[in-house]
């Protein structure tokens, strides 16, 4: 059952719209609604997705001017997916309900895009709850436009530096391929693995965005050392290759893409579960995975901090091994003496 509320239909051909998927998110839609609605460009669109709300969050979102759907609960990929569906417009931005855009950041975004960008990435500010900063930027990333690189990289690794959700805008074509992930209930998944072996990835490095950390977040940030998440995550990853791997087959490039289990954020994340289980760390996958960062492009003070954090939560007490895994994976800024006190 749909229900829809708001202003009628935009223009038949926008550039950009920004489709904000909400579920349960009373408290913080409201905000998220009116960054986009304060922009000053107007060639772009708003649409609003109540995925089965029961908290009120529909009340919040009629008290503006917004094209808005009522849907029964499905998920944030599949309600994107809806969203998607209700705009002609070339590129999409998945703004998050707890999350919010930047004053002019619509603007900055719209003078990047061209028929051959297949997804232009931002950083996000981190904030907690109530909005108040937490830590640098996420991630660090640097200005430049990729036809190549990103790509294989992903085939070598599986992933890249990419934003959450809200920092990412995608080639509406890409959205097609929503459909085809049931496996996964968010939405940024599969399009962040695929973007790049369909046109250039452009990447911004001014944050455009906030980025909201709170107990409620898919991601697991903000709450304390779970298991139950890491297996998911690993499982979900596991799925979104496989999935990847089938669209790569019909571009005829499914042979290059890395297995699962060789991947640095598969053997990461294996190690992790792990200390949250309370088991000790398997030597081998322990070797293998230093073997993998060593082999990165990433700095020597980079490259080392991670291995030597890996080896003293490999050879330390588990309680002391899950002290520093919490504080490495907090959303707040990090230090090395912060971490050497949560180990030690």
């Amino acid at each position: 059952m749909t229900e829809e509320a708001g202003i009628s239909p935009g223009p038949a051909k926008l550039r950009l719209a920004v489709i904000i998927a909400c579920w349960n998110y009373a408290e913080y839609v409201d905000e998220a609604i009116r960054s986009v609605l304060d922009q000053t460009h107007c060639d772009c669109e708003l649409i609003v997705v109540d995925d089965g709300s029961t908290d009120g969050s529909w009340d919040v979102i009629q008290r503006h001017p917004v094209r808005a759907y009522k849907i029964d609960n499905c998920g944030q990929r599949a309600a994107c997916s809806f969203g998607v569906s209700k705009t002609s417009a070339q590129f999409v931005l998945f703004l998050d309900a707890d999350d919010t855009l930047a004053p002019g950041s619509l603007e900055t975004i719209l003078r990047e895009l061209d028929d051959n960008v297949a997804k232009l990435q931002f950083p996000l500010v981190r904030t907690d709850r109530n909005g108040l900063v937490i830590g640098d930027p996420v991630p660090n990333l640097a200005s430049f436009r990729d036809n190549g690189e990103l790509a294989r990289l992903v085939l070598k690794n599986g992933t890249y530096a990419s934003p959450p959700t809200s920092g990412n805008v995608f080639r509406r074509d890409l959205c097609e391929f929503l459909k085809e992930a049931t496996y996964d209930r968010a939405v940024d998944g599969i399009l962040l693995f695929a973007a790049p072996f369909f046109g250039d990835i452009v990447s911004l490095s001014t944050p455009l965005g906030r980025y909201r950390v709170h107990d409620r977040n898919d991601s697991g940030l903000g709450r304390p050392l779970d298991a139950q998440i890491l297996r998911r995550e690993i499982a979900r990853f596991a799925d979104r290759m496989g999935h990847l791997r089938r669209i790569l087959d019909r571009i005829g490039r499914a042979e290059e893409l890395v297995q699962v289990g060789e991947t640095q954020y598969f053997l990461e994340r294996s190690i992790y579960l792990a200390i949250a289980e309370g088991h000790r760390v398997p030597v081998t996958l322990l070797w293998h995975l230093i073997g993998k960062i060593w082999a990165t492009g990433n700095s020597f003070k980079t490259r080392s901090a991670m291995v030597a954090f890996l080896l003293f939560t490999a050879i330390l007490p588990n309680r002391n091994a899950r002290r520093g895994l919490s504080y490495r994976l907090d959303a707040g800024d990090r230090s090395m003496t912060g971490l050497l006190r949560a180990l030690f």
